[in-house]
């Protein structure tokens, strides 16, 4: 079922319209202006997703365990930029990959998996760009200095 996208101003003019997406879409994104968008679902939809997640990290964790190269090896074919991981950042990442998933189910949470693969992710775009691994690998000499506090708004 595709998602379909509205502004968030229609769920607020249509609730009960906006609601009824539901029968024809997995979920409902509300676009927003100044805040980031949200996603409407019905709760049995995300409890069966959330059971697929759950049930999905703990298998994979259980077959790592007994297996722990086929993961390894099925790493590349699902998520391609690991092929620019050198081969122990790879066996690193897949260890981490695996136990941050089995944790993240635990907790309910997979906000940790998502980030552990965009770290991961830039890791691969460094080791990409020999320019741009060059640069970061060399050591440097140089204090750079205080970082400024970051501004909030």
């Amino acid at each position: 079922m595709p998602l379909e996208s509205v502004p968030f101003s229609e769920l607020l003019r249509q609730p009960a319209e906006t609601a009824e997406r539901l029968s024809r879409a997995r979920a409902v994104r509300l676009r927003r202006r100044d805040a980031a968008d949200l996603v409407l679902m019905s709760a049995d939809r995300a409890a069966a997703e959330g059971e697929v997640v759950d049930l999905t990290a703990r298998l994979l964790a259980s077959v790592v365990r007994r297996n722990p190269t086929l993961v390894r090896e099925a790493l590349p074919t699902v998520l391609p930029w690991v092929r620019f991981l050198p081969p122990e950042d790879r066996e690193q990442m897949a260890n981490e990959f695996v136990s941050t998933a089995e944790a993240a189910a635990a907790v309910g949470n997979t906000a940790a998996v998502s980030q552990l693969l965009t770290e991961w992710r830039h890791t691969a775009e460094i080791h990409a760009d020999p320019d741009l691994h060059r640069v970061l690998a060399a050591p440097s000499s140089d204090d750079f200095g205080a970082v400024p506090r970051p501004t909030t708004e």
